[in-house]
This record gives C-alpha cells, sequence and structure tokens, in this order.
C-alpha cells in the first residue's frame, strides 16, 4: 500500500460543494429538523434486533427439525446485516443521534457482526469516505489476489471466472471478521498510527478486542452447545448466520463504487487528486434502486451512496429528500450523478464489471 496520502484540490471554480451544503443546510433549517435520525430510524432499530434475536432465543428454547433451525438462522442473519447497514454504520458516522453517547452505544452494535468499532472506523471513515476508490488507500478494493476491483490490480488468469466464484467469497465478509481480519487491521493500524477521533493505547485496543471476542464466541457458539444443541448443528448455523448476513453486505456495498461508472482517479506525481474531495465523490460513487420504498429501508440509505459520502454526518433517514437538491446541484455544475433505476440494474452492471475486470488487460 501507498503510505503518502493524496492531497485534493482545494477549490474548484464550479463552487459545487459551496452552493450544494448551503441549499442542504437550508433544507434543514427551513423545515426545523435535526440532520440526525428521528423516531424513523428508532423503530426501524427495534424492528431489526427483533428479527435479529427473537429467532437466536426461539433455537435456544424450543426444539425444532434441523431444517427449521436453518432457516431461523437465515432471518438471523437478514437482521443481522439490517443492523450493520442500518443502526451501526449511521451511529459509527454520529449521525444516528444528537447526543455523542447515544452514537458511541449504538455504534457498538458492530460487536453484533462481530466486527471492532475502532478497526470500521478506521476503515470505513478514515480510508474509504476520504480516499473514495483511490487504489492504495481505499482498503474497500483490496481483496488480495483472488478478486480483481480495478485495472490497477495485478491480474490472474483464475480472475476470468471471477463474476462466477464472486458471490460465494461475499458471504465471507462477516465471518472472516470473526476469526481473522479484525485481528490483522488492528495490527496494521497500529503499526500505521491510524484512528478516528481520538486516539487509544495499543492495549487498550487490543484487550478490546479479544475480550469482545470472547464474549462473542462465548454467546453465539459455546452457550447454545452447554443448552445442549449439538456442536455441528451449532457451527453450521453459526456460519449460514454469518454467511447470509456477509452477502447482502458485500453486495450492498459494492454495488456503489464497484461498477463501470465508478471512477479509480490517480493522483499526479506530486500526489494531488484533480477534482476536490467533493467533486471526487461523485465520480467514484453510484446510486441505484432511490425510489425503491423496501430498498430504502433496508439498506439504511446505502442505495443513496453520493448524498452518503458527501454528507456522512446526516442519517440516512433524510437521504431520499436531499438526494433531489444533490441532483439538480450536479446536473447545474455539469458534474455526473450515477445511478442505477433499479436493485437489479445494479446487481448485473456490478457483476459485468467484474468479468470485464477479469479478462487479460491485454484484451481489454
Amino acid at each position: 500500500m501507498n503510505n503518502v496520502a493524496p492531497t485534493f484540490a482545494k477549490q474548484d471554480n464550479l463552487k459545487f460543494f459551496r452552493t450544494l451544503n448551503s441549499r442542504v443546510n437550508s433544507y434543514f433549517k427551513e423545515n426545523n429538523i435535526p440532520k440526525t435520525g428521528n423516531w424513523k430510524i428508532h423503530l426501524k432499530t427495534v424492528i431489526l434486533f427483533t428479527v435479529f434475536l427473537v429467532p437466536y432465543f426461539l433455537i435456544l428454547t424450543l426444539p425444532m427439525p434441523f431444517w427449521v433451525h436453518l432457516l431461523l438462522t437465515i432471518v438471523m442473519g437478514i437482521g443481522m446485516a439490517g443492523i450493520g447497514m442500518n443502526v451501526m454504520h449511521d451511529a459509527n458516522h454520529g449521525s444516528y443521534s444528537t447526543k455523542s453517547w447515544v452514537n458511541k452505544f449504538m455504534g457498538g452494535t458492530i460487536y453484533v457482526l462481530a466486527g471492532n468499532v475502532h478497526n470500521w472506523q478506521v476503515q470505513h471513515n478514515v480510508l474509504h469516505h476520504t480516499y473514495t476508490n483511490i487504489i492504495g488507500h481505499d482498503e474497500d478494493l483490496e481483496a488480495g489476489r483472488i478478486m480483481r476491483f480495478s485495472k490497477e490490480a495485478e491480474w490472474h488468469k483464475f480472475h476470468k471466472f471471477q463474476q462466477y466464484y464472486a458471490v460465494f467469497l461475499y458471504g465471507l465478509l462477516t465471518f472472516n471478521w470473526a476469526i481473522t481480519t479484525d485481528f490483522k487491521q488492528m495490527s496494521s493500524y497500529i503499526k500505521r498510527k491510524l484512528s478516528y477521533g481520538e486516539p487509544k493505547s495499543p492495549k487498550i485496543l487490543w484487550t478490546t478486542l479479544i475480550i469482545t471476542k470472547v464474549i462473542y464466541i462465548a454467546i453465539w457458539i459455546v452457550l447454545p452447545i452447554v443448552i445442549g444443541i449439538t456442536w455441528w448443528k451449532v457451527l453450521v448455523g453459526f456460519f449460514i448466520m454469518h454467511y447470509t448476513a456477509g452477502l447482502i453486505l458485500s453486495i450492498v456495498f459494492q454495488l456503489a463504487h464497484v461498477v463501470d461508472e465508478a471512477s479509480n482517479p490517480v493522483p499526479n506525481q506530486e500526489g494531488e487528486m484533480e477534482n476536490t474531495w467533493a467533486i471526487h465523490q461523485l465520480f467514484t460513487t453510484v446510486n441505484f434502486a432511490p425510489k425503491n420504498k423496501i430498498v430504502n429501508w433496508y439498506t439504511g440509505g446505502l442505495n443513496h451512496q453520493i448524498e452518503h459520502h458527501i454528507f456522512p454526518h446526516i442519517s440516512h433517514v433524510h437521504y431520499g429528500k436531499i438526494a433531489k437538491i444533490v441532483k439538480e446541484t450536479a446536473k447545474e455544475c455539469q458534474l455526473p450523478y450515477y445511478e442505477y433505476k433499479t436493485f437489479t440494474a445494479a446487481v448485473f452492471a456490478h457483476f459485468k464489471h467484474l468479468k470485464e475486470l477479469g479478462m487479460k488487460p491485454a484484451l481489454q
């Protein structure tokens, strides 16, 4: 990874962000509403935790056929992904509530996904949101050798099939968090002295990571076995729960940044990017299914990635309204505003893009 962080242009002649920011601020002021979450996100939190936890308690307390057990773990995975996209995501951006302690507490729901607050905030808030789609800085584009998410990544023969095997790997996202990824990231971020907010000592970070992992394994694996559920049923259910959540989260994340329209800008020899940070987001981010009420509700507004990237501290419950402002302002400034009208179109576009990236570079 290139350790020299690129810098963005300081001014643009279009004054895009200054105009956009003024209009968005006026929207909230005129309607007398806070930029953070409201009763909608609170109700959604209750619903998603119900979807996640009720099946778990049913598994622990009621005898049932194994196929019912598996169906319930799928439901748990759906709830788990929903918590990540709606509750954890907003909270760790400081947009869930006007109260910082509430954001901190709800941000801790990432432990439900077997993740770690510090690691996620560094990877997502610092690296992804600052250096969106910039190779060597946005870790969301890094998948080792097995996936090729950009033309700058090294090509291997097996990439010719990545559009087929990608879906099997996507489901491993949160499962990998639980067993390996967090430990690797913690070591890397501490060495590179990366942090979000007030830095914490390595001892505190490592202690928190280890304790939360032990508690997680105790709740989701040890407890069911102690209660009397056969160990292999517990492990299979645990894996399916994570696979369901990982598949949902991975696909939703990829649709916004790994498609043809989303570019991978490269800094010049002085390490400078061509555009300002806000305009950079327009070139590297894509919306999908903006008018689909189910997608809007369940994905926590992650289908409005343009709005989220430009205004990460505004809760997703407002994206539908401010999207009109962002789109109109981008059009006035003759800037791109990429979006797929449907979820299906975005999925096809992503896997088509994977196929193109899997071709041998000389043939592209």
